[in-house]
């Protein structure tokens, strides 16, 4: 059975899952379903306007789950999303100047956009936009994008007939190409994994006994530093961070090393601390300052179980702020 009939006969159920995993992340070629999609509504016994719509659900519920995700775990869920590009901080950071640069628009136009389609959901989450908001935007988006496709290939159903029929005589070397493709995609899953047991090894220290050995030192004890790592897309007017502590920004860690030179004697310890989920950032820039020789732990928990403990807090300098559009 070819791409075609396999659509044609589920049509409604393949298209709203393909669509819906997509939007999750996963790396799937929703508009090529789309596409198939349409050409089977062509003189198919489907209807294109409920192809259109199973497609359009699906994909509004998997970028309500992202933008959830990243409401509720800021740029965590981001670096996850982009870990699979070359350069997963270019692949944040790109994407999300684009977001800024044109607002909450960019979610009628998101699809379309290879990169932007996967974060653009959770960059609205982490920016806090509202939910009926990022809802009427995200629908009319995915709405248009899935119209787009799906009419495009009903439109062309009998070039896309042929198409089909020439991959379905080569159907053995691309089912090899595919499984192929799966198994290098699985094994380097497995290399990420194993890279990441590294990080284990990074000491932590709970926030209440860090506030508790800060109150207790006297002037004889080692240099105490705690560096606020989170990224600057945290930041936003009113902001806190731990008291006395200092900004090292997690996305140029080489010009900042260069100021850290200052702190790195054998006898300071520096405490690193953020808001993600698993501290994940404060454990990757700990691995690099390990490599400075510098005696790092890192806050678990960070700035909320900072001040859940109770311990000091002091607002983020104008200076340490980058000034994001607000979208709530």
């Amino acid at each position: 059975m070819n791409l075609l009939a396999a659509i044609e006969h589920h049509a409604y159920a393949a298209t709203a899952i393909v669509c819906f995993l997509a939007a999750c992340g996963l790396p799937l070629p929703c508009s090529v379903v789309l596409l198939t999609a349409g050409a089977a509504a062509h003189g198919a016994g489907l209807k294109l306007q409920d192809v259109i719509f199973c497609a359009a659900g699906a994909a509004l519920l998997g970028d309500t789950l992202t933008y959830l995700g990243g409401r509720f775990t800021g740029w965590w869920l981001l670096a996850g999303l982009c870990k699979l590009s070359v350069n997963p901080e270019a692949c944040i950071f790109g994407s999300a100047r684009k977001f800024y640069a044109r607002g909450p628009k960019t979610l009628l136009f998101a699809k379309f956009v290879p990169g932007l389609a996967t974060v653009a959901a959770p960059l609205a989450g982490s920016l806090n936009m509202r939910v009926a908001r990022f809802l009427r935007l995200d629908a009319c988006g995915v709405l248009l994008y899935a119209t787009a496709w799906s009419v495009a290939g009903y439109l062309f159903a009998h070039i896309l007939r042929e198409v089909i029929g020439v991959v379905q005589n080569i159907g053995r070397v691309t089912s090899i190409t595919f499984g192929t493709l799966v198994v290098v995609y699985l094994v380097y899953l497995i290399a990420i994994s194993l890279r990441d047991t590294k990080f284990s090894s990074v000491e932590r220290i709970e926030a209440r006994e860090l506030y508790e050995r800060l109150r207790a030192m006297t002037a004889h004890d080692r240099v105490t530093v705690i560096a606020d790592v989170r990224s600057h897309g945290y930041y936003d007017p009113g902001m806190q961070r731990i008291k006395n502590s200092i900004r090292v920004e997690p996305n140029r860690l080489r010009e900042e090393l260069a100021a850290l030179r200052e702190f790195m004697a054998p006898e300071c310890e520096i405490y690193l601390y953020c808001s993600c989920a698993r501290d994940a950032t404060s454990v990757r820039v700990a691995k690099i300052l390990e490599k400075e020789n510098c005696h790092t732990k890192v806050i678990q928990g960070g700035l909320k179980a900072w001040i859940k403990a109770g311990g000091p807090l002091e607002p983020v300098p104008p200076s340490d702020m980058e000034h994001l559009p607000r979208f709530d």
